[in-house]
């Protein structure tokens, strides 16, 4: 079993910047890539980002890079997620999971219960 926890959701105004962390625990939470998707009201669940167990490959959507850039610690068992540039169609719930690295929901096995991001004009 792996547990999830994000943090740092919150109320930010538009072209504000934010950092996400998600605290992974579970003896075989180090194996798994970790990645982060959102869902907004209405629409379907997002991929952001992902990186792999050791950290070497990261992958994004498959357009550009973007705003978003992931970060792991494995010392401290955390993936963040840092956010640049906000607009308010960035306003979702931000999920934290672990799984296999594929941009696809249906690969990753466990998820967090998310945190609440929303951007104001």
């Amino acid at each position: 079993q792996v547990q999830l926890v994000e943090s740092g959701g919150g109320l930010v105004q538009t072209g504000g910047s934010l950092r996400l962390s998600c605290a992974a625990s579970g003896r075989t939470s180090s194996r798994y890539a970790l990645g982060w998707f959102r869902q907004a009201p209405g629409k379907e669940r997002e991929f952001l980002a992902a990186v792999s167990p050791l950290g070497y490959t990261t992958l994004y959507p498959n357009s550009a890079k973007g705003r978003f850039t992931i970060f792991r610690d494995n010392v401290k068992n955390t993936v963040d997620l840092q956010i640049i540039g906000l607009k308010s169609e960035d306003t979702a719930v931000y999920y934290c999971a672990a799984g296999t690295l594929t941009r696809s929901p249906q690969d990753y096995e466990y998820w967090g219960q998310g945190t609440q991001v929303a951007v104001s004009s």
